[in-house]
């Protein structure tokens, strides 16, 4: 029989553990962090957590590394104080996009992260929006992936979408842009870009489908440089598309991104908060949602043993 429910927030995202609990009724609970001289680091769980259903949050931001330790850490700490069963809650997973070995000599990255997650202690994984589902298939323990479309749809429906096409900006995100389309009942056009080096930015080159004289909604899972989603909508106005917007999941927002989303013309940039967006990048042109009620409701299916696939539809 697994004890009563415990959330454990590291690092990275407080604020999202903490919103995360209030959802739920409760505190986090309490942890100590010690940086030591030589930059090695020791987590301890200052609760008891013997036999608890204990759910840790961290997801995957600046610094990384040092996020990935920490989180590692705090699983295997988990472990050792015997807790009942250990969740590692991801909203935005570690090398997320190193998924396939496309070039000779490099790792698999996401398949060594969910080795060394699986190997620290937990049992189970909750993460949403995955870059890349055969991720899911890297781990022994279960996954579940929870999609922050019916949040981003939702959002969506407030305004008027009326002439309205939803945009994929390229060819492998048409399949999320169709979940999209079947809840919003709009048509689809798809960017065919290419990218010819490892600098990130991808070249728009054709448009299926029709966007001339319509409001256009890219449809991306997240947003980094912002390099690629900034062409995007340039190639859309020069199409012909009247006004253009984006949603994403994940707000990456590094480098230049945020200048560059000020400088394009996107009117919108709608994103979730599964890593923390500071006030830094708070541009006007970015709206951010919170998904802390998706991951309180999926960690209390869970503690319950209910379906969290219901929570997909």
């Amino acid at each position: 029989m697994i004890g009563e429910l415990k959330i454990i927030s590291g690092s990275a995202h407080p604020e999202l553990a903490a919103e995360i609990c209030k959802y739920l009724g409760m505190q986090p609970g309490e942890t100590e962090r010690t940086r030591f001289s030589n930059e090695n680091m020791m987590i301890q769980i200052k609760d008891n957590v013997r036999g608890r259903d204990v759910f840790v949050v961290q997801p995957s931001c600046a610094p990384v590394s040092d996020g990935i330790i920490e989180l590692l850490i705090t699983l295997d700490a988990l472990r050792s104080a015997s807790a009942g069963r250990i969740t590692a809650v991801i909203p935005y997973f570690p090398y997320v996009r190193s998924d396939k070995k496309d070039r000779p000599r490099i790792s698999i990255s996401a398949r060594l992260m969910a080795d060394l997650i699986e190997t620290s202690g937990a049992e189970r994984i909750l993460t949403m929006d995955l870059h890349a589902p055969q991720i899911q298939g890297f781990f022994r323990v279960p996954v579940d992936q929870l999609s922050a479309a019916p949040l981003l749809c939702d959002h969506l429906r407030r305004r008027d979408l009326t002439n309205t096409v939803l945009v994929a900006g390229d060819v492998g995100e048409a399949k999320d842009v169709g979940g999209f389309a079947r809840r919003l009942g709009l048509p689809v056009a798809i960017i065919d870009k290419r990218r010819y080096d490892d600098s990130e930015r991808a070249i728009p080159t054709h448009l299926v489908g029709e966007v001339a004289g319509m409001n256009a909604i890219i449809v991306d899972d997240e947003v980094s440089t912002g390099g690629t989603l900034t062409e995007a909508a340039e190639y859309l106005i020069q199409k012909g598309a009247k006004r253009v917007s984006a949603v994403a999941t994940h707000p990456i927002f590094v480098g230049p991104a945020i200048q560059r989303i000020a400088d394009s013309p996107l009117e919108e940039v709608i994103v979730t908060n599964t890593v923390p967006v500071p006030e830094s990048k708070r541009h006007p042109k970015i709206t951010v949602l919170s998904i802390a009620s998706f991951f309180a409701e999926a960690i209390r299916r869970i503690y319950h043993n209910e379906s969290v696939g219901a929570m997909l539809g």
